[in-house]
């Protein structure tokens, strides 16, 4: 379940250093790691990064909730989780939810259309397995999406997006275009809409009076 795979057949190394390794490596070279490190059947890993990535980006929004409550933050122009009478019990249970079953469902229906898209673009497709690692993935950057703050919410998106393409070109052998617009729907599902972008970008429009 955490067999890191490099390239086929050749296994990583295992456990949190792997996985920092990989978040850190998806971020610099995103041409190699998509070229490396994605290998088909091998989603445990993809998944467990990306459930990973949500659990630190849910924390962040239950955390500016709590430190709200107290005087200490704002929550900025976002609505946040109402955790605020749940008890430890509750909340813990909510994030397992989120975490074991919205994130990974979410993952796969979004890859399944993915996958409908690529059928007439691209003829030396991967499997689905691929497209969902390379969407669990392009998640990296957005372990900080949850903290309240508009540009940095548009920043991370944006750049799970780029991520997200980028990845669709080298494991579907696509050029960056056409990944561009076949990816673009399944990227606003998760990144837009899943990771919030969208919201952001609202609140900086109205904040700039538009």
């Amino acid at each position: 379940m955490t067999q890191w795979v490099e390239t086929t057949g050749t296994g990583r190394d295992r456990g949190p250093v792997a996985i920092a390794r990989a978040w850190a490596e998806v971020l610099r070279r995103p041409r190699r790691f998509f070229r490396t490190g994605i290998a088909p059947g091998d989603q445990a890993p993809g998944l467990i990064f990306a459930s990973l990535v949500v659990l630190v980006e849910e924390l962040g929004r239950f955390l500016v909730v709590e430190l709200a409550a107290r005087g200490v933050v704002s929550t900025g122009p976002f609505p946040y989780p109402a955790i605020g009478g749940f008890s430890p019990g509750v909340a813990v249970l909510a994030l397992l939810a989120i975490i074991v079953f919205v994130a990974p469902i979410t993952v796969h229906l979004t890859a399944a259309i993915q996958t409908l898209l690529l059928v007439p673009t691209a003829p030396d497709r991967g499997g689905i397995s691929e497209t969902v690692q390379v969407m669990c993935y392009a998640m990296a950057p957005c372990v900080v999406a949850g903290l309240p703050f508009p540009t940095l919410r548009v920043l991370v998106t944006v750049w799970g997006a780029a991520l997200y393409v980028v990845g669709t070109a080298v494991v579907h052998e696509l050029s960056l275009p056409k990944a561009a617009v076949v990816g673009a729907l399944p990227a606003a599902i998760l990144f837009g809409y899943g990771f919030r972008g969208f919201d952001a970008v609202t609140a900086l429009t109205s904040a700039s009076g538009f």
